[in-house]
């Protein structure tokens, strides 16, 4: 008699980073501490320092891109892996620090429970939330929520946050749509548009635990000009679920949020990157 084998989930988490040397040892030995059968993978996004060394000595793949990609470009190198390598689920976090691991098993939990394709967690849910945002950016997240509650008619919080559980439809999708430059809140009108559903879940994040962030003012105001333009112009788009994943619920909740937020039937755009 043939012994039956049961099924293992498989869970990847990816991690960006880009010159993050002083906090990606922690970072990596922080996940394998909490999720000790995930794999990790850290995409060194063409780091001048020792980011991919440390990752690597820590235990983690490692995916070096010869120059830097922006945010964008090595998230989706991380869904890419997580595609062709058939992971079940996918959880995003950010190389600085500031994203709790211990809250993944919650994002996990949803996922496995299907109360949503994609959980973001949110900063804003708590109600002891840190304000010591600096005033610029805590506009530009509340502009952005706005916009995005209105195009998808689902309340959403915290659109810039890039901790992210996703289920194996959700990774197909953003494997191959994921905007390059800002990839965060025009995600959010990709995987709805496509038909697949997100929920927001209270994180906690800290400060960073080394490096200094990459945007002052001016880019925070450049930053809120050009997503509100890519935003608008995302809506505009065509999603589609990937033709090997045939769940017909989906697919008609696709067309119905693209008549939704699409006025002309000829607008729409296939992948820009159609490589695996």
């Amino acid at each position: 008699m043939t012994k039956e084998i049961a099924y293992v989930e498989r869970l990847l988490v990816i991690i960006p980073a880009f010159n993050e040397q002083g906090a990606i040892r922690q970072v990596v030995q922080s996940v394998q501490a909490v999720l000790p059968d995930a794999d990790t993978l850290v995409i060194d996004d063409g780091s001048r320092d020792d980011t991919a060394y440390r990752a690597r000595r820590a235990g983690a793949f490692v995916v070096r891109h010869p120059f830097n990609l922006g945010i964008g470009g090595a998230v989706q190198t991380g869904l890419k892996f997580a595609q062709q390598h058939n992971y079940d689920y996918v959880i995003r976090i950010d190389g600085d620090g500031q994203h709790n691991v211990n809250n993944i098993q919650a994002m996990l939990t949803a996922l496995q429970t299907r109360k949503a394709d994609m959980v973001i967690g949110s900063r804003f849910l708590n109600a002891d939330v840190d304000w010591h945002i600096p005033l610029s950016r805590r506009l530009g997240i509340r502009l952005y929520a706005w916009e995005v509650t209105w195009l998808t008619g689902s309340r959403f919080t915290d659109t810039t946050s890039g901790f992210w559980g996703m289920n194996r439809r959700v990774v197909q999708v953003l494997a191959a749509y994921l905007p390059q430059d800002y990839p965060d809140v025009e995600s959010r009108i990709i995987v709805h548009k496509a038909g697949l559903s997100q929920l927001e879940l209270p994180v906690q994040m800290g400060a960073r635990t080394a490096g200094v962030s990459s945007i002052n003012l001016a880019q925070s105001i450049y930053y809120a000009l050009k997503v509100t333009i890519a935003v608008v112009t995302t809506a505009l788009k065509d999603y589609s679920l990937p033709i090997q994943e045939n769940h017909d619920a989906d697919l008609h909740r696709a067309k119905d949020r693209r008549r939704a937020l699409q006025p002309y039937p000829a607008v729409g755009d296939a992948s820009t990157d159609s490589s695996a």
